[in-house]
C-alpha cells in the first residue's frame, strides 16, 4: 500500500472466500470520500487475502487482490467484510493463517472491524470473547451457538467496543464506517462523506426494525399503519401514546405491542425518530429559524431540538443547516 502522507490512516480490507460484494467495496467507497479542506484523503484503503490468492465473491465474480496478509502488518485498521459461506460461517473455524494475522494486528494496536457476518471471522479468531459485538440479525442464533463467550447484541446497527468494532448486516457497514470517520475526524467530515456517498449521515434505531416479524394470527386486520399516518400529520402537536392508541381503537398495551411488532420500535422511539427526521428536512429545505423548526417538528424549544439533534447525529441545528442546506431550499412550510 502506498502511503501518500505520514498522516494518512492505512486500512487493510481482509477478504475471505465467499466474500459479500457490497461489504467488500464499502470501506474503500466510504473512507475514500473523507478528505480535509485541501482535498487530501484521510484514509488509504487496500485489499488483501491469505497468500494474495483470489477469492470468490457472492456477487458472481472472483476478486484478485493487490496484497497478501503482509498488508495487515502495517495497517492502522483491519476490516473483515461479510461472508455467505466458508468454515467461519458453517463451523465456526478459521484458516490459522488468517487467525494469526488478525491476532497479530490487534496485539500491536491496530483497530479491527467487521461488516455483517465478518464478525464470524473475528469471533473464530478469538478476538470477540468477553466483548460486546453484533452481526446480521438472521445469523444471530448461529453466532451464539458457535461463540457463546461473545456478548452478542443483534438489535443494533453497530457496536463500538473501542479497538474492535462490529456492524450489523450489509448496509450497516456504511453506518459503521461513517461512525469511525466521525470518531476520527468529527461530524463535519463524516457528514460530508455521507453526502458524497448519498446516504444519511446517521440512522436512528437499530436493525431490530428490519427483522422479519409475522403478525399474530387471529387479528390480522388490526394495524397501526393508519395511526402512524395520522401521527405524521401532527408532529407539531403533543401527540400522546394514549391518543395514538385511541385512534387505532386499541388499548395502550395492545397498541404498544402491535406497534413494536410492525416497526421494531416503541411508539415513543418511533415518534422521536420521525420528529428528528422532520426537523432535519426543515433545516435543509427552509429558512425557518431554529426555534420555529423546533415547534414545527414537535420539540417545542430550540434547546430541546439542539439536545436531540446532537444526540442523534452529533451536531447542532445550525451546523447541520450550514452543512446540508441546499441554496435553493428556501421555502416556508404552510
Amino acid at each position: 500500500m502506498r502511503n501518500n502522507s505520514a498522516m494518512t490512516h492505512r486500512i487493510a480490507v481482509l477478504a475471505v472466500d465467499h466474500v459479500v460484494g457490497l461489504d467488500l467495496g464499502t470501506p474503500a467507497q466510504v473512507f475514500g470520500t473523507a478528505r480535509d479542506d485541501a482535498g487530501q484523503h484521510f484514509y488509504e484503503v487496500g485489499m488483501c487475502t491469505a497468500g494474495g490468492r483470489p477469492v470468490r465473491c457472492t456477487a458472481g465474480y472472483t476478486v484478485h487482490p493487490d496484497h497478501d496478509l503482509a498488508l495487515t502488518e502495517t495497517a492502522d485498521t483491519v476490516i473483515v467484510p461479510g461472508i455467505h459461506d466458508g468454515p467461519a460461517l458453517t463451523s465456526g473455524t478459521l484458516d490459522p493463517e488468517i487467525t494469526d494475522a488478525l491476532r497479530a494486528a490487534h496485539a500491536r494496536g491496530a483497530r479491527v472491524m467487521s461488516i455483517c457476518t465478518g464478525s464470524f471471522v473475528l469471533a473464530a479468531a478469538g478476538l470477540l470473547d468477553g466483548r460486546k459485538a453484533t452481526t446480521h440479525w438472521a445469523y444471530a442464533d448461529r453466532f451464539r451457538r458457535f461463540h457463546p463467550a461473545v456478548d452478542l447484541d443483534p438489535d443494533v446497527l453497530f457496536v463500538d467496543d473501542g479497538d474492535i468494532l462490529t456492524s450489523a448486516g450489509v448496509a450497516a457497514g456504511i453506518d459503521l464506517c461513517l461512525h469511525v470517520i466521525r470518531r476520527d475526524h468529527g461530524s463535519a467530515v463524516a457528514n460530508t462523506a455521507a453526502r458524497r456517498c448519498v446516504v444519511p449521515p446517521w440512522r436512528d434505531g437499530g436493525q431490530a426494525q428490519f427483522i422479519e416479524r409475522p403478525l399474530p394470527a387471529g387479528d390480522g386486520a388490526a394495524s397501526t399503519a393508519a395511526t402512524r399516518s395520522w401521527t405524521l400529520q401532527r408532529l407539531d402537536e403533543p401527540v400522546t401514546l394514549a391518543a395514538m392508541a385511541a385512534h387505532a381503537n386499541m388499548s395502550v398495551r395492545t397498541f404498544t405491542r402491535r406497534f413494536r411488532e410492525e416497526t421494531g420500535l416503541s411508539p415513543a422511539r418511533w415518534l422521536l425518530q420521525q420528529r428528528t427526521d422532520h426537523a432535519r428536512r426543515l433545516l435543509e429545505t427552509t429558512v425557518l429559524a431554529v426555534d420555529q423548526v423546533a415547534r414545527h417538528a414537535g420539540f417545542g424549544t430550540a434547546a430541546a431540538l439542539r439536545q436531540q439533534l446532537h444526540a442523534a447525529i452529533g451536531v447542532s441545528p445550525t451546523t447541520y443547516r450550514r452543512t446540508f442546506r441546499h441554496p435553493t431550499g428556501e421555502r416556508v412550510p404552510r
